[in-house]
């Protein structure tokens, strides 16, 4: 394994621990994940948008 990919793995799995530590103390709700998710889809299909169209979840 290159040490790209080493590094890069380590890198993921920091992120994935530290997300999980976010979730089981409250950090990242359900309510946040909701709210980040209609941002995204703004923010891609921001011409749906202008068309009028509500892009929230819920």
């Amino acid at each position: 394994m290159s040490r790209w990919r080493l590094r890069a793995l380590i890198v993921l799995v920091y992120v994935v621990v530290g997300i999980y530590v976010a979730w089981v103390y409250d950090y990242i709700t359900p309510g946040l994940l909701r709210d980040v998710a209609e941002a995204l889809l703004a923010v891609f299909l921001w011409f749906l948008v202008l068309l009028g169209i509500d892009l929230h979840i819920g």
